[in-house]
């Protein structure tokens, strides 16, 4: 179904562009593995994504995390010129993807420059009403390799980590600000790191000497706090520390948390919703949602019968993870896990 969408304040467009004739032809199946195209990247599970959603022709796909247009290219060419294609991203770099990508696009298109939550909220007061609905949470590999983003710790460069550059909070105001009970908790609970507390203590006196403004003068802060045998084990000392700024500052599980709930409101009966997630924090938070979603009545074993007259809205599909092959050829996607929920035709109370 197409609504008209007004446009707003980030949105690059107050409606669905109609299609220019696509590059290449015929869209491809959900076989072994679509193909990179030239200059371009395979995006995570991108075979199973087509085969979970089931982009029909004349479908609405919302496509919650554009990043480089991986996911959005494909299921455009299966939705076709009756289609629409909603892509969102918060990077400003994404939109200047979408732009170059959107002539090509075989379907109606448009782009909402805005975190998925905010976007997703747009699209529901709106009133879209969508047929699948996709989320591929986390960093997008462009955002790793761009080095002037500071989100890898592999390298030098200026100590960032904002998906959105014109957001006020960045790891270096995070690094230089928060008390150290605050780091701890930041680095426990969204790093899982067992050394939090020796970190935040280091990072704490560090910074009372000069500022913490790179990228490795931290790594080599957080290798000094951990003892000499967890350095060697389970991969880069400052991994869990990274991931945990990363998620602070740009707030992925708050997203998260709000983003399920509206891009289920989005779709009709018979609609999907699919989340890839890469580490255990995003991944619960998606399970137990589409579980609450999957859930019949909740009375009592004892109870003759039932009273809360709660029945299933979903079904879920199997997680999903990387195949070797794709392991293989793209180690990143390694912790890759792969969650959809269908709405049901005859669905209980939300």
């Amino acid at each position: 179904m197409l609504v008209e969408m007004p446009r707003s304040p980030r949105s690059s467009g107050s409606s669905p562009r109609r299609p220019r004739r696509a590059r290449g032809g015929t869209p491809r199946g959900a076989g072994p593995g679509p193909a990179a195209p030239p200059g371009g990247h395979v995006p995570v599970l991108a075979a199973e994504v087509l085969a979970a959603l089931r982009p029909a022709a004349g479908a609405v796909v919302v496509d919650c995390t554009f990043g480089a247009g991986g996911h959005s290219r494909l299921l455009a060419e299966h939705i076709g010129p009756d289609g629409t294609l909603i892509a969102i991203d918060r990077d400003p770099a994404a939109e200047a993807r979408f732009a170059a990508l959107e002539p090509t696009l075989p379907c109606m298109s448009r782009f909402l420059a805005l975190p998925f939550a905010e976007a997703l909220e747009q699209l529901v007061e709106e009133g879209l009403h969508a047929d699948a609905a996709l989320l591929d949470l986390g960093m997008s590999s462009m955002q790793v390799d761009t080095r002037a983003r500071g989100f890898a710790y592999s390298y030098d460069a200026p100590l960032d980590m904002r998906m959105d550059p014109r957001e006020p909070l960045s790891a270096h105001a995070l690094i230089a600000d928060w008390d150290e009970r605050r780091l701890a908790g930041t680095l426990r609970e969204l790093g899982e790191e067992r050394h939090a507390g020796a970190i935040a203590r280091a990072i704490v006196a560090a910074r009372s000497r000069a500022p913490i403004s790179t990228t490795q003068q931290l790594v080599g802060i957080i290798t000094a706090a951990v003892p000499v045998p967890a350095r060697f084990a389970a991969g880069h000392p400052a991994k869990r520390t990274f991931q945990a700024l990363r998620i602070a500052v740009n707030d992925e599980l708050g997203q998260l948390e709000r983003a399920l709930p509206l891009a289920w409101e989005l779709l009709g009966p018979g609609g999907a919703l699919a989340a890839i997630s890469f580490h255990s924090l995003e991944d619960r938070r998606v399970k137990r949602f589409m579980a609450a979603r999957a859930q019949g009545c909740i009375c009592p074993p004892d109870l003759p019968v039932c009273g809360c007259g709660r029945v299933p809205e979903a079904a879920l599909d199997s997680a999903v993870t990387p195949s070797a092959a794709e392991r293989a050829a793209n180690p990143r996607a390694g912790s890759a896990r792969l969650r959809v929920a269908r709405r049901l035709p005859l669905e209980g109370p939300r």
